[in-house]
């Protein structure tokens, strides 16, 4: 099977499983209490918008965790593809601190440590001070911390948590890969154009 066959298996996988699990979560909530749609009715949203609000929530949760475990799979494909002795979810101890006891990998080539993320919008601070712990570890392990995220954030606070985070992985050695430029690092690292084949996909 050639590499965009499995890749294109993978993604039925996928998207089969999501709407499974959209498909049962609707079905659970028709029997749920609707109840809080009263404050939906006070705050002014009908009880059918509140419906449409609730059910799409939990499709939107579900499907930002899809989104994002899928996008990492297939960038692992990738790297496994073309460098075989790669290593997946490593763990490494933690040598800084207690908590948490080890840090996982999400994939590992050569000396070089990657974090794969389809989209971080988080606003956290507290995110700040993890993943500097995390990438400090990854380098007294003698690996090279790289972030890969391919889609960037909209919303300022989460915006200057990445503009953060992208000078804490280069003022470590590392290296912050976002948006257009991570897609063309994976293209250019594996030779396999993973947009490309994707946007064929969607098309």
């Amino acid at each position: 099977m050639s590499l965009e066959q499995s890749i294109y298996e993978l993604v039925k996988v996928y998207r089969r499983k999501l709407h499974e699990q959209i498909d049962l979560r609707i079905e659970n909530m028709s029997l749920d209490s609707n109840d809080h749609h009263l404050i939906y009715k006070v705050l002014g949203i009908s009880c059918q918008e509140g419906k449409l609000i609730d059910e799409y929530q939990n499709k939107g949760r579900f499907l930002y965790k899809y989104a994002g475990s899928l996008l990492e799979e297939l960038t692992i494909l990738c790297f496994k593809d073309k460098f075989y002795d790669s290593k997946i979810k490593l763990k490494i101890d933690n040598t800084i601190g207690v908590k948490p006891k080890k840090f996982e990998i999400d994939c590992v080539v050569n000396n070089k440590a990657y974090e794969i993320k389809w989209r971080d919008a988080t606003t956290d601070g507290d995110h700040i001070t993890k993943e500097h712990t995390r990438i400090k570890v990854i380098k007294e392990h003698g690996y090279i911390p790289i972030r890969i995220m391919y889609y960037y954030p909209n919303r300022s606070q989460a915006i200057k948590i990445q503009e953060t985070l992208e000078t804490l992985y280069k003022g470590i050695g590392g290296e912050y890969y976002s948006g257009d430029i991570a897609w063309d690092y994976v293209y250019k690292t594996t030779d396999i154009n993973l947009f490309k084949i994707l946007k064929g996909m969607a098309n």
